[in-house]
């Protein structure tokens, strides 16, 4: 049995994302942050949700606009440190996206948000910089679970 089409553009998003990562980046799907970043960062790809479809009744057909999250994370002694990193990791998102917003032909098309940031708070040392960089992928298949 063939992968299901979400499954296949989910794939084809995180595939994208490390070939743009930067070099020592760590770049998972759907795993926890670990207990020590790499010096560079992570990017964690958030399967998300596919929402409701906009469904077409003849041939049938059901569109969707898929929003997946990443995660971007880093670690810095300075505030300026943190910045630069997770600039870079944001960079490597739209890397990853704008020059082939289909993914490889794997959806119609792939669009990123812009993401909330926050610093969190590490005991005894220095804080995260982290933020939630949605990604909306539009596709479209002719059953909601293929």
């Amino acid at each position: 049995m063939s992968e299901s089409k979400s499954e296949t553009v989910l794939k084809a998003l995180h595939t994208a994302l490390a070939a743009a990562a930067p070099s020592g980046a760590l770049v998972e799907r759907n795993t926890a942050l670990p207990t020590r970043l790499p010096t560079a960062g992570a990017l964690i790809a958030r399967d998300g949700t596919p929402g409701e479809p906009e469904v077409l009744l003849s041939p049938l057909a059901y569109f969707y606009q898929h929003r997946a999250e990443i995660d971007v994370v880093v670690a810095g002694k300075t505030a300026a440190t943190r910045d630069a990193r997770f600039d870079a990791l944001k960079q490597a998102v739209t890397a990853a996206i704008a020059p082939d917003r289909t993914l490889g032909g794997e959806c119609d098309w792939s669009e990123a948000q812009a993401p909330q940031t926050e610093e969190i708070p590490v005991e005894g040392g220095a804080p995260l910089k982290a933020g939630v960089v949605g990604v909306v992928l539009h596709y479209g298949t002719d059953d909601p679970l293929t």
